[in-house]
């Protein structure tokens, strides 16, 4: 009688967690366990789906292991504007692991990755804290990023606006014949990322979408919009609502309040504030 897949799934987890287990590939696994040829469909989509969630690893060879056993921890890749980063394991109660620029490889901020923890002298540049380098991504976190177009001699690039994205974005000039509108130098755009395999090039993608001028008023927020993906429009309801709201300030509203609305006043703070919260009203007084 034929097994399912939550069977699959404990029949394997209990193998690679014996002691005397070496690791094998899915073929290896299969005859192991007995399984069929039917079977070892479900058994193949088992272990691409414990590898994805950090259950196990696929060291050389294609053979599996559980992570612990080969040096591995699986978890959220974070890293700083510096290039470095930390991987939050998915095990809850490990420690957090340090990832030296070099060792990002290609992954990226927010990407579920596998990390090798390294035991070699040179990695241990700070006593207690552990050290690795990543290996394998499990899943990018995001697959566009908003960013400023910008041009060199022989190409476009894009710089995003999250400085945790360490890399420029190449994308080729011909791109903008196929989009609505042109793109130019200076404009925030929204690039779709392609597959990035090798640490020695820069990441590549399409521009999918030109939002505007970065300096034009509004393309700020619709930048943030996009980013975290956003919607751009209120639900009707919500519109309906704020229809039926008075312009009208009534009198219980000011009271209590220092009624401003007749003076000049300007806002001191730079362009790149977070907030726009100090301002400023000059006027003349009887003593000059």
């Amino acid at each position: 009688m034929a097994i399912n897949g939550r069977k699959i799934r404990e029949q394997v987890l209990a193998l690679l967690a014996r002691k005397d287990y070496r690791p094998l590939d899915k073929i290896e696994i299969a005859r192991k366990l007995g399984l069929t040829p039917s079977e070892g469909v479900a058994l193949r989509k088992t272990l691409r789906e414990l590898e994805r969630g950090g259950q196990i690893a696929r060291i050389r060879k294609n053979r599996y292991v559980l992570p612990a056993e080969a040096d591995l921890v699986a978890g959220k890749l974070s890293i700083h504007q510096a290039g470095y980063g930390f991987l939050t394991p998915e095990t809850p109660g490990e420690p957090d692991t340090f990832i030296a620029a070099e060792n990002i490889g290609t992954a990226m901020h927010g990407d579920r990755v596998v990390a090798r923890i390294s035991r070699d002298e040179p990695y241990s540049r700070i006593k207690g804290r552990r050290e690795g380098r990543v290996i394998r991504i499990l899943e990018r976190a995001h697959d566009t990023i908003v960013g400023t177009l910008q041009r060199s001699r022989n190409f476009y690039y894009v710089v995003p606006d999250d400085p945790r994205f360490v890399h420029d974005i190449y994308v080729r000039p011909e791109q903008d014949q196929r989009l609505g509108t042109s793109a130019n130098a200076g404009d925030k755009v929204v690039v779709r990322l392609e597959p990035w395999e090798s640490r020695h090039v820069n990441p590549e993608g399409e521009i999918i979408e030109v939002l505007g001028p970065a300096s034009t008023p509004g393309i700020d927020m619709l930048s943030i919009i996009r980013k975290y993906h956003l919607p751009a429009e209120f639900p009707n309801d919500v519109l309906d609502q704020a229809e039926r709201i008075s312009e009208e300030i009534g009198a219980r509203q000011l009271d209590g309040r220092e009624d401003l609305r007749n003076e000049f006043i300007v806002t001191i703070d730079p362009d790149d504030a977070r907030d726009f919260d100090d301002a400023i009203q000059v006027e003349k007084t009887n003593t000059g």
